[in-house]
């Protein structure tokens, strides 16, 4: 067997092996696992997402506290004015019910608000108790699901390995050279040889012409001008 004939030998092993890694990273059960992950971080996210917008309810219901506590204090501060300098005339009278207006005003802008924000902290404590209950269901999702893959996964890494062995022994009686060329080769062709059918490459379906023939029938080393590929009779 010459080198071209052991190199396509050691193809047919190599093509096996990869096959054999593409279905694992394309095992239903894997695609599976991967979107439940997804979606356990997704949850997540939206649980820190609403975590953050509590947080910032609280802070502002503390600013609001103390906007409060102000303008009661000013509304102390103005029956007491009130008291002590009662109004003297209808103007004063007048400017009196308009600062104690703004003050009452003010104090039921922040009750307003605060009312508000108690609603929507009541919304978005609803909505974090469903995301963690959904979040608690897909993690038992994933958990089963990767008890189940690993399975698989064990058994399709012993063939995987099985596979490459073989490989591997048949990489050691290819010239390197040779082999150097069909991984490079490989990198934009695969699988990276082809055989000569009906003076065609049978990868590409290219006709050789009549002095490439010559060159392939002889055994000598020939690429295929189209796609690549290394070409064997």
């Amino acid at each position: 067997m010459n080198q071209l004939e052991q190199l396509w030998d050691y193809q047919l092993a190599d093509v096996e092996a990869d096959n054999a890694r593409r279905e694992m990273a394309q095992s239903p059960q894997r695609k599976k696992l991967l979107q439940l992950r997804d979606l356990i971080k997704e949850q997540q996210n939206f649980l820190q997402m609403i975590d953050d917008e509590r947080a910032a309810m609280l802070d502002r219901l503390t600013v609001l506290k103390e906007v409060v506590t102000m303008s009661e204090n000013q509304l102390q501060q103005f029956h007491d004015k009130v008291t002590s300098v009662p109004a003297q005339s209808v103007e004063d009278a007048q400017n009196y019910v308009e600062e104690m207006q703004a003050l009452i005003d003010g104090l039921n802008e922040s009750d307003r608000e605060i009312r508000r924000i108690h609603q929507s902290a009541e919304e978005r404590d609803r909505r974090h108790r469903e995301v963690l209950l959904n979040a608690v269901k897909l993690k038992t999702e994933f958990d089963e699901q990767r008890e189940s893959y690993n399975v698989e996964y064990r058994e399709r890494s012993k063939k995987i390995k099985e596979l490459q062995a073989i490989v591997d022994a048949k990489e050691k009686d290819l010239d390197p050279k040779l082999l150097a060329k069909y991984n490079h080769v490989k990198e934009h062709a695969v699988p990276p040889m082809a055989r000569l059918v009906d003076d065609r490459c049978s990868g590409c379906n290219m006709t050789f012409p009549s002095s490439v023939l010559r060159e392939i029938k002889a055994g000598h080393e020939v690429e295929c001008e189209t796609c690549g590929r290394m070409i064997i009779l």
